[in-house]
């Protein structure tokens, strides 16, 4: 009798132990965390491979009409002025803008 009142707190605190605590689950890999890493990529100097690369929406055809731009008008001096590029869309340019350095 004694060992049962022994064993039954025991074992209580061992199911709330394990209870309480915490788990990890294949849904806490967090793929969103793991997108919050961002490489920047500067448009003002960064190579049409390089652009076409790390800018989400952004193939090689964009990518050089952005290097083009820069060399005819000069640096970007905002993020919204890759608008200007042919392209370059809102939508783009939301997926992208915190890769964005100038």
């Amino acid at each position: 009798m004694k060992n049962i009142r022994v064993i039954i707190p025991s074992l209580l605190v061992l199911v709330f132990s394990l209870y309480l605590s915490p788990t990890i689950t294949a849904n806490d890999a967090r793929p969103e965390a793991v997108k919050q890493v961002v490489t920047k990529i500067n448009v003002n100097s960064a190579s049409v491979a390089e652009l076409a690369e790390k800018l989400e929406g952004v193939g090689t055809e964009k990518a050089q009409l952005i290097v083009e731009h820069r060399e005819k008008h000069g640096p970007f001096t905002s993020v919204e002025q890759l608008l200007d590029v042919k392209g370059i869309g809102a939508a783009t340019l939301k997926k992208n803008r915190d890769k964005i350095q100038l």
